[in-house]
Order: structure tokens, then C-alpha cells, then sequence
């Protein structure tokens, strides 16, 4: 895999080059089968760390290859996860055999690398859809109603990667289904982020509480819906 990270360009400050912003987009996902989770922990949580389960791993641009998982509002990077707790991404484990570790797998690297070089890509055709991969983790999209009243959650069936790196998560649209089941790639379905009233993403054993009207799990999505 040809590394495309040819950047001449540094920070006065600290020493590392400064990317193109196309660069850091991703142009490759390939789903975590394996129970992979991502450590992390924040200003609260003392020694103890938290653990949130790896949806896919991500080839950037410039080969990089990191570990994603949905995060608030959006997908990101596990070494970009910000906690509004001032919470920081701790590593990557694998708890079959408790083990940390800070790379990504070599297998997951082998299968990306390999894809890359077979599937073409164009950054240039913008919002056509590159590749969909089913959700295998259980994340549900929180929508709130406008007097922030009511939540309604919905189950993200799938992603799709867009030819401009973005990555939005597909939900049913329950009045246009035309055969069951609903399967990645199927035109019922449509992105929460750019949906009416969306919120945040959840995995599922936090959705599971909000649908139990679980108060710990009530007050915190409070919280964050309230926060400036």
C-alpha cells in the first residue's frame, strides 16, 4: 500500500507535518468481527477505564489505519475520541485474551491494504457511496423532540462511506419498506445525521437502559442534550 502522507509542510510547534485534509479521509472500512473493544477513560473515572465496543477499522487517505466507533454525534477515530469529561482514548483490547494494544491488527491491515489496492477509488465523485457495511454492534440513533421533552430511538442498520470520507449512519424508514429484511444498501433507508431532531449515537447496552428509563442513563443523556 503506497503511503500518499507526502507532506513537506511542519508545525513550527510540534515538529509533525501538516496533512492535506483529504489525507486524513477514509476510503477503505472493514467491519470489527472479532469483539475488538476500545479503551478510554476521563476526568471522573480515577484509574478505572471505560470500554465501548470497535464498529469497523478505517484506511485513510495517507494509510493510516485506525479503529472507529460511533461517538456522540457522529463516527470518529478511537485516537480522536473527545469526552466531554475531558475524557482520552486509552488503547485498543482485545478481551478474549485481555490483552491492550495501540495498532491496528495485522489482519485488519492485510485486509485493507489488499481492498485498497483492488477496489478503485475517486475522491472526486463526492457523495457517491463507496462502500455500506452492516452495524454489528447494536447502535441505536437518540432523537429528541424540539421542546427536548421525548426521545425516540431507532436502530442504525448500516454505514455507508462516501466518496468524501464521510461516514453516516442508516436508519429504516418504516413507511417505505418494500421487502424484509431491511439489508445494507436497501432504499428504505436514510442517514441520522442529517435527520430531523437526531441527537447522539448509542450502543446498544446504553440504549437498552434509556428504553427501561434507567434514571442514571435518563440524567446523563440530559446532560448532554442541555449542554452549551
Amino acid at each position: 500500500m503506497t503511503n500518499h502522507n507526502t507532506s513537506n509542510v511542519v508545525d513550527l510547534f510540534t515538529g509533525e507535518p501538516i496533512e492535506a485534509p483529504n489525507n486524513k479521509q477514509f476510503i477503505r472500512l472493514s467491519p470489527e468481527l472479532d469483539g475488538l473493544e476500545m479503551l478510554y477513560s476521563n476526568t471522573s473515572s480515577g484509574s478505572d477505564l471505560y470500554s465501548l465496543k470497535i464498529l469497523c477499522w478505517g484506511l485513510r487517505a495517507n494509510g493510516e489505519i485506525v479503529g472507529l466507533v460511533p461517538w456522540l454525534d457522529g463516527i470518529v477515530a478511537c485516537l480522536e475520541v473527545s469526552d466531554p469529561l475531558d475524557g482520552s482514548f486509552e488503547g485498543y483490547y482485545d478481551p478474549g485474551i485481555e490483552e491492550i494494544f495501540f495498532e491496528a491488527p495485522i489482519h485488519k491491515v492485510v485486509e485493507l491494504e489488499t481492498a485498497a489496492e483492488y477496489f478503485e477509488f475517486d475522491s472526486g465523485k463526492g457523495k457517491e457511496v463507496v462502500q455500506e457495511i452492516p452495524d454489528t454492534i447494536g447502535t441505536h440513533a437518540v432523537f429528541m423532540d424540539a421542546n427536548r421533552e421525548h426521545l425516540t430511538l431507532s436502530e442504525v442498520v448500516s454505514w455507508r462511506l462516501f466518496a468524501d470520507g464521510e461516514i453516516q449512519g442508516m436508519l429504516i424508514d418504516h413507511d417505505n419498506v418494500q421487502t424484509t429484511p431491511v439489508l445494507p444498501g436497501d432504499e428504505c433507508l436514510y442517514a441520522a445525521q442529517q435527520a430531523e431532531g437526531f441527537r447522539y449515537f448509542f450502543q446498544h447496552h446504553i440504549a437498552n437502559k434509556i428504553k427501561a428509563e434507567d434514571p442514571a442513563a435518563l440524567a446523563a443523556i440530559a446532560s448532554l442534550v442541555n449542554a452549551p
